[in-house]
């Protein structure tokens, strides 16, 4: 059987933690006097903390020193932090357990390619971290997509090239971060927003009986 590297994102592929992030980057931009919307907290899928919060003091047209930036940041993510307190395998996103199942029923390795600094506790509130043979996230990696350093990292640490590896991304900048790295995208969300990925599908329950196989014989067009 061939062999790929099958390289994940985690927000909105994994997991939709999304709507916590909107409510946190909310009640952080109001803390600053800046209004947030929910087409802006589109606009950060698979983006930095850090330049997340960039980009909401740019659209509000605010300055604010290191010091108050750094407080900012570390306010955002505690209370990010409480808010998935919640989370239980009740909130695996349709179909993903049952192909992570299958892909190590083939043999086939797994990553996690995330910009989130989380990325570890989620997954074991999630009950599937010991299905990932590597875990790549926001404490490993220094560039955001979409530069593809979080993939090519996973990609490396499997031990596969780039051109044998497949990523599954939700956000614009990951599509465009596994097509610039020269891997097989595959998009979960809209198509017109992802269309610069190979193949796109609203959820893993989407795709097509026996995909993984077709997967396994699929080359980067």
């Amino acid at each position: 059987m061939n062999k790929k590297a099958f390289i994940f994102d985690l927000d909105g592929v994994i997991v939709d933690t999304a709507k916590f992030h909107f409510i946190a980057w909310q009640r952080l931009a109001a803390s600053l006097g800046i209004n947030f919307t929910h087409e802006e907290n589109e606009q950060l899928k698979g983006v930095s903390r850090v330049n997340s919060l960039k980009k909401i003091l740019e659209w509000g047209n605010k300055t604010i020193t290191a010091e108050v930036f750094q407080e900012k940041m570390d306010q955002k993510n505690e209370e990010y932090l409480d808010l998935i307190k919640t989370l239980d395998t009740s909130d695996i996103m349709p179909g993903v357990h049952n192909f992570l199942l299958e892909l190590k029923g083939k043999n086939q390795p797994i990553a996690l390619g995330s910009a989130s600094k989380n990325a570890r506790p989620i997954l074991e509130k999630l009950g599937i971290k010991n299905l990932f043979d590597v875990i790549v996230d926001g404490t490993n990696v220094t560039k955001a997509k979409p530069d593809p350093e979080v993939f090519l990292s996973a990609c490396s640490q499997l031990g596969y090239h780039a051109h044998d590896s497949i990523v599954f991304e939700d956000s614009v900048a990951g599509v465009q971060a596994a097509n610039t790295a020269g891997m097989i995208s595959i998009g979960l969300g809209e198509k017109d927003i992802l269309h610069e990925a190979d193949e796109v599908f609203n959820h893993f329950t989407d795709m097509p009986e026996d995909y993984i196989n077709t997967l396994l014989n699929k080359n980067k067009e």
